[in-house]
């Protein structure tokens, strides 16, 4: 499901047909046992009590057997009972088969998102609101939720019961079930009326919501960092200005709504109290009799509910409209682009060779702080890239921070597609390989890793299938296994909300670590050792010296001890390449150069 309709939801619910089939003759059956319940009643009332013949118990005198008022009252009574067991025992029955189609579809739908979401470019990620996100895929699919159930249960269930039901009053009377059929469609008409501002009322809520959920989940993630800035009333202020806006919405849509649907009933009563004054004159000057005014009253308030559910469905159809609007945000945000050649350049290869060649990138305009840009007016973050990284080789990228060192290194491992140019791998061109193979095959660690608030071992194989060598081995390289023997237990110990058990240095040689299990043919560097002191960092770079000595390595850097083993070097200057060459080449040409470009 590419996008969320209410014609999409239809067509879906037409895939399971056998079920739906199945599922309606039982809801026929259970309500055909209901819906003739009321016939006793000229049974009881008209022969029984007053005498008058329907041939209903002549002809069970005849054919069945003969009994005193007493006994037939009881007999209707327990076959009534029957009735009414069977009935319910088929609608739970009828009820399960319709709610495993709901939560099929809804999965279906889930699914669907979280298959979209998978592949939402980093770019994009990076401007949304999580807490946003999430309130579509819980309470806005919950919405659908209640609206497929609705539809396959309720909706059809009700229409059957008001068709039966209007068949048998037209049957027992039929000038009299004329008048209550043609004015029963007003009520629903009215509410239709009444659905379009409910729909409206449902949508400011759930964006109120959504509002308040986005506000307090990043509340909560930045937690550290409010307290550091002692700004906790500040952002739970916000918070609770969110949480009271969602009150006042959520006051507005409650009393209306049901405001609405009590408007709605209370006209459907009216006309019941119409129809009884007129069906007791239709005894009055009628052949209509007694017992039959009364299976008429009876057939009315048997009508209540499913009027009231097909009153419903307006607002639950208006409710998945607004549901379905906010989900197919979801669906339009920018994917990862997809090759249309799919090549493998990393196969039988140690190391990788990329050749960035024209290279021009600048952020879309649906980020924040250029949406009101035009195209021509939007700077580049990267202009007229030209770099050549032979497979193997040790090269290192500098530049003052905001030069666009770490947008580079986020675009060669795909995370960022690029307006202009090219990148090639081992002579093959981006556009002809998958991103998933890169990031496979290219390993980026970045300055301010994250971590699973999860054990250590999960976070080092992130559920990947390692053995224990694999895993001792990385440890050791990586410089964690002080780190793992101080944890009270080892690497089954949970290292809290974003590692927050560890230091800064420490989830920095858990992403190298991660990084060596991971085995892959290109890694880069990305400020990813800023946090360890230098005595550490070096013991760490002797560590990885035979691990990386076949392997591309790029490393971005401000410290002088972090690149002194690069092989060559380039200098970024506000998103260009400026400079670049051999240490030594740098070095002769000032030799404060390396202070000042750093």
């Amino acid at each position: 499901m590419a996008e969320c309709t209410i014609k999409g939801i239809i067509q879906k619910l037409a895939t399971y047909r056998k079920e739906l089939i199945f599922g309606n003759m039982l809801a026929i059956l259970a309500t055909l046992l209901v819906v003739v319940i009321p016939l006793f009643i000229p049974l009881i009332v008209d022969e029984l009590l007053l005498g008058k013949d329907h041939h209903f118990i002549s002809w069970i005198s005849e054919h069945l057997w003969k009994s005193d008022t007493k006994g037939y009252v009881i007999a209707i009574l327990v076959f009534i009972l029957l009735l009414r067991l069977l009935s319910t025992l088929l609608s739970i029955l009828q009820t399960k088969i319709f709610v495993s189609i709901s939560k099929n579809i809804t999965y279906g739908l889930r699914v669907s998102l979280l298959d979209h979401l998978k592949r939402v470019s980093l770019k994009e990620y990076e401007t949304m609101r999580v807490g946003a996100v999430t309130s579509k895929l819980v309470t806005d699919v919950e919405t659908i939720d209640g609206f497929v159930s609705t539809t396959i249960s309720k909706l059809i269930v009700s229409s059957l019961i008001l068709l039966f039901s209007s068949v048998v009053l037209l049957w027992i009377h039929w000038q009299l079930a004329l008048f209550i059929l043609l004015t029963n469609p007003i009520v629903v008409l009215f509410t239709v009326k009444l659905s379009r501002n409910i729909g409206k009322l449902k949508r400011e809520e759930n964006r109120a919501v959504e509002l308040f959920q986005s506000s307090l989940s990043e509340t909560l993630e930045l937690f550290h960092q409010i307290k550091a800035a002692n700004k906790e009333n500040y952002f739970f202020k916000a918070s609770e200005k969110k949480a009271k806006e969602l009150k006042e919405h959520s006051i507005n849509y409650g009393y209306k709504s049901d405001a609405a649907m009590k408007l709605s009933y209370l006209i459907f009563l009216s006309g019941y109290e119409v129809f009884r004054a007129v069906s007791i004159l239709a005894v009055a000057y009628s052949d209509l009799s007694v017992g039959l005014m009364l299976a008429i009253f009876s057939y009315l308030w048997v009508m209540v509910t499913p009027t009231q559910d097909v009153i419903n469905f307006q607002y639950v159809l208006a409710t998945a409209r607004a549901a379905c609007k906010r989900i197919n945000a979801i669906f339009e945000m920018e994917q990862e682009p997809l090759p249309q050649v799919r090549k493998d350049p990393f196969k039988g290869h140690r190391a990788v060779e990329i050749d960035v060649r024209g290279l021009y990138f600048r952020y879309a305009k649906s980020c924040e702080d250029e949406r009101e840009k035009n195209e021509d007016e939007r700077e580049y973050i990267l202009e007229n890239i030209n770099m050549r990284i032979e497979a193997g080789s040790k090269v290192a990228i500098v530049g003052a921070s905001g030069s666009g060192k770490t947008t580079l290194s986020n675009i060669l491992v795909g995370f960022y597609p690029f307006e202009q140019g090219e990148i090639r791998y081992n002579g093959v061109s981006n556009q002809e390989i998958a991103l998933a193979m890169i990031r496979e095959n290219i390993y980026l660690i970045l300055q301010h890793p994250k971590l699973f608030n999860d054990t250590m071992r999960f976070n080092l194989t992130l559920g990947n299938a390692y053995s224990d060598e694999a895993i001792e081995n990385a440890i050791r390289i990586a410089q964690l296994g002080d780190v793992i023997g101080r944890l009270e237990n080892g690497l089954d110990t949970l290292v809290g909300k974003d590692g927050i058990k560890l230091s800064g240095g420490q989830r920095q040689r858990v992403a190298i670590a991660r990084m060596v299990l991971s085995n892959p043919k290109a890694v880069i560097f990305d400020e990813s050792t800023s946090a360890l002191d230098v005595h550490t960092e070096a013991k760490l770079f002797e560590a990885l010296h035979d691990f990386l000595e076949e392997r591309t390595v790029i490393t971005i850097a401000h410290r002088l001890s972090t690149i002194k083993s690069a092989e060559f070097i380039y200098v970024l200057e506000e998103g260009r390449v400026v400079d670049s060459g051999t240490p030594a080449q740098l070095l002769a040409k000032d030799e404060s150069y390396f202070s000042a470009m750093l």
